[in-house]
């Protein structure tokens, strides 16, 4: 028997005391049995080894130790845990789930992909998908690029079923929670399963798992925060009784019920109902119930996990004590400080007058259905933990009763039919709510760089509605992403900026009439400030003429390279606009040229790369043309391509578009939304 000293808990001046203190009980032979701060502890060496690992856990008593002998490890016949690839480059094939354009694309499907997160257990969003080839059992290019081959992993044969998923490494604790059917699972996300997928048995497992029992045993194995696979399959679960079972599974699916309840408040789930403010009002939601429930039910599911494994008050009193300090660094971590947390990017505190403001712009796009609001429509059924997961938001407007006024283009212009601002009151309105009064210089100003916020998640900034605005924010074209299409540019510059360039235009002149030669001071300032809106008009004008022609959107590139040639047209946002031509400078380098914007801009550029780089090729659709599968199943490049390269860049290039790409490239950046004006007007002063 090895006598153990353990003065953790001490501060650093009572540490001598301490074991001064210690020494002399122990030669005293008259240790107390609860001896003070639990200093003194007797542990026979050999016994760390009942333990994987052998961690030096000698304040771990002989029964706990005994449980990873006595009970069954989580890995058995009925249960397995896998941990899936990684992406290898997740900017090229991750998406945020709001903004692909359909879940089909040309080449493969966007697949719900499961890659840790926060600490959320029994429930959290799966907020990713991934570029999915079904034809390899792949992501979309996945395999062939130099120097990159890998055989096909044994996860895929898990992928889509239902299961459990956890976040692999965090600062917060083991936070397991449900995985609906349909998903892949990452590397940083592991995944377990079950035999048949029995949503019982998963949900009973769920349970013991989010025990503070099952969550010590994972902790004693480890020497840091992450959460492996083989920690996990080596963790002792307890056999569970049908009873037993039945209970655990009514505890755990309550629970992913409530977590999932408080989740139909965020824009971004799957799960959104209504904002904050209108959805308590229509669905009851009581947020402070809701987590003393869950705090209630985690406590019954704790009870019933130490008497399942057999674990004593002395040893329950250790593991609650553990929990609680766990606990309170859950409680002190920030978002994001965990190595593999890739939530938001910021938290966004917008209050509840923000949020529902947010709604009202979605309403006005006809993306959300007021009707939820007003009592007109029902509220949608509940799903279950593993359905898989509903192409649209249970608060948007059902496919096919979309609004018939509902528009792709709205605009910060008092008095237009399709101003932003109206449209929001008038859903408030619809809804019996009272926007604030300075909604309008709020939405000019304020809400697009709080939607940046909303819409960002997993390091990806992925906004819906896409502001483009003058430096002053005077005036302002608001687009939907899903609405947008390759001539929408040349209808805000034909309907929208156009004619109210002509109208401020012609104010400004009958400003000058009116005010005659001699205006007074007043007078001079309000043609001032009219001559100003103007010069801001006419240069936002110019830049959507620069880019309109060349703008060819797909959503499946993503939002920030689809909005990255559109740089110069977010003054207003210097944050954004700054990653914006990041992007846009990274895809002129050919950084981002498995995309199908680089494609239509420098064919010329892209194809010869797709007779190099296999995944080039299958991403541009050009596989074909430029390999082919030898004798031995490996994929090898053509001696000689199909079609002829030349060919293939004359049918992709077009003269306009090469001709508005150098005219936008050779443009000078307006100076405070009025430099090429006054550059032009500087010159024609000079030749005159």
């Amino acid at each position: 028997m090895t006598v153990f000293i353990r003065l953790l808990e001490a501060s650093v001046d009572e540490k001598a005391v301490e074991l001064g203190a210690a020494v002399d009980a122990l030669r005293r032979e008259d240790v107390p049995a609860n001896y003070p701060r639990r200093v003194i502890f007797e542990c026979p060496p050999a016994q760390f080894s009942d333990v994987p690992g052998s961690p030096f856990a000698y304040w771990v008593s002989s029964t706990l130790r005994g449980l990873f002998q006595k009970s069954a490890s989580f890995e058995s016949a009925e249960r397995i845990a896998r941990r899936g690839p990684s992406t290898c480059d997740d900017s090229r094939y991750l998406r945020c789930s709001w903004e692909i354009g359909s879940t089909n694309h040309r080449l493969g499907a966007w697949v719900p992909f499961a890659k840790g997160g926060v600490f959320s257990p029994f429930y959290s969003d799966v907020h990713l998908v991934v570029d999915w080839e079904e034809r390899r059992g792949t992501f979309l290019g996945f395999f062939g690029r130099p120097g990159r081959e890998i055989e096909r992993p044994e996860s895929v044969d898990y992928f889509f079923r239902p299961g459990l998923t956890w976040p692999r490494r965090t600062q917060s604790g083991f936070g397991i929670r449900a995985m609906p059917a349909g998903c892949i699972f990452a590397d940083k996300g592991p995944a377990a399963f079950v035999e048949d997928d029995s949503p019982e048995q998963l949900l009973a497992l769920l349970a013991i798992t989010t025990s503070a029992a099952f969550r010590y045993l994972v902790e004693l194995q480890m020497a840091f925060g992450s959460y492996e696979v083989g920690v996990i399959q080596r963790t002792p679960v307890p056999e569970l009784r049908s009873d037993e079972s039945r209970a655990l599974t009514h505890l755990a699916r309550r629970a992913w019920s409530l977590k999932r309840s408080l989740d139909t408040t965020n824009e971004t789930s799957h799960a959104f109902l209504l904002p904050t403010g209108l959805n308590e009002r229509i669905t009851g939601l009581d947020k402070a119930a809701v987590e003393a429930e869950l705090a209630q039910i985690q406590r019954q599911i704790d009870e019933r996990a130490f008497e399942l494994y057999g674990i004593g008050p002395e040893d329950r009193a250790v593991i609650e004590s553990s929990m609680r300090v766990l606990a309170e660094s859950e409680e002190g971590a920030e978002e994001g400080t965990d190595e593999e947390n890739e939530e938001e990017v910021e938290a966004v505190d917008g209050g509840q007058t923000a949020a529902i403001v947010s709604w009202l712009v979605g309403v006005a796009f006809g993306r959300y259905d007021p009707r939820l609001a007003t009592g007109e429509r029902a509220l949608p059924s509940d799903t279950g933990p593993f359905d898989a997961l509903p192409s649209r938001f249970p608060g948007m407007s059902p496919e096919g009763e979309e609004p018939k006024d509902a528009s792709d283009i709205l605009v910060d212009d008092e008095g237009h039919p399709s101003d932003l601002a109206a449209r929001v009151k008038q859903a408030a309105e619809q809804v019996r709510w009272q926007p604030p009064q300075d909604v309008r210089p709020w939405l000019a100003r304020e809400f697009f760089q709080l939607h940046i916020k909303m819409y960002s998640k997993s390091r990806r900034k992925a906004p819906i509605y896409w502001q483009l605005a003058t430096p002053s924010g005077s005036y302002s074209v608001w687009f939907h992403l899903h609405a947008f299409t390759k001539d929408t540019l040349f209808r805000v510059q034909h309907d929208y900026a156009g004619p109210k360039l002509l109208h401020e235009e012609q104010r400004l002149e009958s400003l000058r009439r009116e005010f005659g030669d001699s205006p007074s001071r007043t007078e001079r300032q309000r043609i001032a400030d009219q001559e100003s809106f103007v010069e801001e008009l006419r240069a936002f004008l110019e830049e959507i003429k620069l880019v309109a022609p060349l703008w060819n959107p797909n959503l499946d590139d993503g939002v920030i390279i689809n909005f990255a040639p559109l740089w110069r047209l977010v003054p207003h946002c210097k944050p954004w606009q700054k990653e914006l031509k990041a992007t846009w400078d990274a895809l002129c380098a050919g950084e981002y040229d498995w995309a199908h914007l680089a494609m239509h801009l420098w064919p010329e550029r892209v194809i010869p790369k797709c007779a190099k780089d296999r995944s080039l090729a299958i991403a541009h659709g050009l596989e074909e043309v430029f390999w082919v599968e030898n004798s031995e199943g490996k994929w090898v490049a053509r001696p000689t391509p199909t079609r002829c390269i030349d060919e293939l860049v004359c049918e992709r290039n077009s003269p306009a578009v090469r001709a508005a790409l150098d005219s936008l490239l050779h443009a000078p950046v307006a100076q405070n939304g009025r430099g090429r004006s006054r550059n032009r007007r500087a010159r024609a002063a000079g030749s005159a």
